[in-house]
């Protein structure tokens, strides 16, 4: 059922509808070498294919899982024999080393090969940038569930491809779930497909057998690649966002895709750290509170209270003004020297350190008026006025301001 011509393919309109730009490479002849990235199932092969046959050009694919340097130039040697276009199919490719990957470098600037690479992981991130800069990525989306469906009653009544001499009948119900099964990806959809057609005995499919047959599959969370830290990303702004059931939502995912929750429990501290801060200081202790509960009561249980401290987090009043003052202070700690500790500050367990003066004129805190030492510096000289926290007006924040501006009063006075 792989598509043979361009308005066969579905999903891909952003790329492959009249007037876009690949469609018109494609049509015209005038290729360049490029890059696709989308998760699987959407139609790089398929695509790859379609170019090679659109320019008349040979097609060679390689595999980056189970190719060396050897196959490549083997692949090479090839293309070079051929009288005319060599497209080169790399599948996988972020799979290559930086060596491997450099191999195709002379080879696509001179012609001989039009390269041709997919992968299902963020380009900037495992391509080299000299095969970056010679090639053009496109970036492929999965397939929405309308379009799956189109694919599935495409496939059922196919004479050269599909399966129309089963004459098989799939009611709307049963097509739907089919497709919501696929999660966007084609391959799936008609492997799923394939299977049912074998086990239907009266050529009906419904919603039944479709729900028999196919696997309760795991949305798609490949730990350690972009959809990873795509919806840990969400998560987090969407609770600094303060949008509890978006945050709930991207928490299900990922637990839905197998995701470790002791993982989400740790990031749900982390969060509640930077963007709740003190602004509410049971967000941090909620937060910790769920992940310790989690790992006492295991899964699905503790699950609920990882929840419960998120949609807390969510709703509280936000602050990332300790963050902020930490990474303020921290520049000045990396940036300004060692600064000597003032005098004043320094203790003197001997009498050396005292005849040098350490520990003179510190002012005990405890023993002033209100426990404030007012007038009294803390900072090294040079760093002497800085104000790396600034309170927000939100939560228990607006009382530690309304504090701080009053003890900055009293210094002020002291000082003149």
């Amino acid at each position: 059922m792989r598509p043979q011509n361009l308005d066969d393919v579905f999903g891909q309109s952003h790329l492959l509808a009249a007037g876009k730009p690949l469609r018109l490479a494609i049509e015209s002849n005038h290729l360049h070498s490029m890059i696709f990235w989308g998760p699987p199932g959407t139609g790089k092969t398929t695509i790859a294919k379609l170019i090679a046959g659109y320019s008349d050009a040979r097609f060679i694919t390689l595999s980056a899982v189970l190719s060396g340097v050897k196959d490549i130039r083997e692949a090479i040697s090839q293309a070079k024999q051929f009288d005319g276009k060599t497209v080169l199919f790399v599948d996988e490719v972020h799979r290559f080393n930086k060596s491997q990957q450099d191999a195709f470098l002379p080879h696509i600037e001179d012609g001989t090969i039009l390269f041709v690479g997919a992968t299902t992981e963020n380009p900037s991130f495992e391509l080299n940038n000299a095969l970056l800069s010679r090639t053009r990525t496109y970036v492929l989306k999965l397939i929405s569930i309308d379009e799956i469906e189109n694919i599935i009653r495409r496939a059922l009544t196919d004479e050269s491809h599909g399966l129309a001499e089963l004459q098989l009948d799939i009611d709307d119900d049963a097509c739907r779930l089919l497709a919501q099964s696929a999660d966007g990806d084609a391959r799936r959809a008609l492997t799923y497909l394939e299977i049912i057609s074998d086990l239907t005995e009266n050529k009906k499919i419904d919603c039944t057998l479709v729900g028999n047959t196919v696997t309760q599959g795991l949305r798609r969370f490949d730990k350690n690649g972009d959809a990873f830290y795509d919806q840990i990303s969400a998560l987090h702004k969407s609770v600094r966002g303060s949008d509890p059931d978006a945050s709930l939502y991207w928490f299900c995912r990922m637990i839905d895709g197998g995701c470790d929750p002791s993982y989400i429990a740790r990031r749900v501290v982390r969060i509640a750290i930077e963007d709740i801060g003190i602004a509410d200081p049971r967000g941090h202790e909620l937060a910790l509170n769920g992940w310790q509960t989690y790992e006492r009561l295991g899964s699905p249980e503790g699950e609920l209270a990882i929840a419960q401290a998120i949609v807390y987090l969510a709703c509280a009043a936000k602050s990332n003004a300790v963050y902020s003052a930490y990474k303020l202070a921290m520049d000045d700690a990396q940036q300004g020297g060692s600064l000597e500790v003032p005098v004043h500050l320094r203790n003197a367990p001997t009498r050396l350190m005292k005849e040098q003066g350490y520990g003179e004129n510190y002012r005990y805190a405890h023993d002033e008026e209100n426990g404030f030492a007012a007038g009294e510096s803390y900072l090294p000289e040079a760093l002497l006025g800085r104000q790396y926290y600034q309170p927000v007006t939100r939560g228990l924040e607006i009382k530690i301001a309304e504090k701080l501006d009053r003890l900055r009063s009293l210094n002020k006075i002291a000082s003149k």
